[in-house]
């Protein structure tokens, strides 16, 4: 019997959680025992209620709402006991169906060649279809934070890295590499990961095909948003969800090479001076009509 321990985390979106629980309803096998590990951090709606009526026997771990998604993802790992396979799920994935027999027959087929691999398995959006959340790769060691999606092909995909909505991870890979780094924030977490795994000799794989659905985020009322200020981006950018320094250094300092201090500055250097010359060009604009 193959056991699978379900990993999540959740704030506030009941609807959404129940959703991705119900998907996850005839995903198991005969062969394959299921058991999922939900961290609720501080949700205020229900959610936990919620998801042990769809869920009976789910574990559910509390947190006070200052968790987000890497400190959550951690707390319900550590949860985790006698599992053959961790499976990483976000609540705002609905898996197709068949989902986790792909990634289990992906891993079976890699596991044979002698790797240690961990199978992820490619989103797309319910409502235009394309490829929101995948693996992803370096186009270039001269951008070693630079990644780009990689969209899924009809055989696997090898990968350096990944998304972390949909990962399935094998018990021999935890004991070498570990669990999630709740020393991140909120994002960046999952593409430690998976470099930290390729590092150690792990490989990361995309499964063939999509497995299930979810939306991307968007960019309004983040720090991506180009209708914001610069000051409001930059503060957008220095919470849990944008782009924290305090995480941002733990990442380049781990991925950057020794460039990393040139690295970690770049992306708030840029936004501030970016946004300058767009607001000086708006002003020059103005002054000219």
């Amino acid at each position: 019997m193959t056991s699978v321990v379900v990993v999540m985390a959740c704030h506030n979106r009941r609807d959404t959680t129940v959703q991705c629980l119900r998907s996850l309803v005839g995903q198991c096998p005969p062969e394959v025992s299921l058991r999922i590990v939900l961290t609720d951090d501080g949700s205020t709606d229900g959610t936990a209620a919620a998801a042990r009526a769809v869920w009976p026997g789910i574990r559910v771990m509390q947190g006070d709402g200052s968790l987000f998604w890497a400190k959550g993802m951690a707390l319900a790992a550590s949860a985790a006991v006698d599992y053959d396979f961790l499976l990483w799920l976000n609540d705002d994935v609905v898996l197709g169906p068949g989902a986790l027999t792909r990634l289990l027959a992906t891993h079976r087929a890699l596991a044979g060649s002698g790797q240690d691999p961990l199978i992820v398995g490619a989103l797309r959006d319910p409502l235009t279809g394309a490829v929101t959340y995948s693996g992803v790769v370096r186009q270039s060691m001269l951008r070693p934070t630079h990644f780009t999606k990689v969209a899924p092909a009809h055989r696997p995909v090898a990968v350096d890295t990944m998304n972390g909505n949909l990962v399935l991870v094998p018990r021999n890979v935890v004991e070498r590499v570990g669990q999630i780094d709740g020393k991140f924030h909120h994002g960046m977490a999952d593409f430690d990961y998976g470099l930290r795994a390729r590092a150690l000799g792990c490989a990361v794989w995309v499964a063939p095909g999509t497995l299930g659905t979810c939306a991307g985020n968007s960019a309004a009322g983040s720090h991506m948003d180009l209708t914001l200020s610069v000051w409001e981006r930059l503060r957008l950018m220095r919470t849990p969800k944008g782009l924290p320094p305090s995480s941002w250094l733990r990442f380049t300092r781990r991925h950057a090479g020794p460039l990393w201090p040139a690295y970690w500055l770049w992306p708030y250097l840029r936004l501030v001076v970016g946004g300058m010359l767009v607001r000086n060009r708006r002003r020059a604009s103005r002054a000219a009509r």
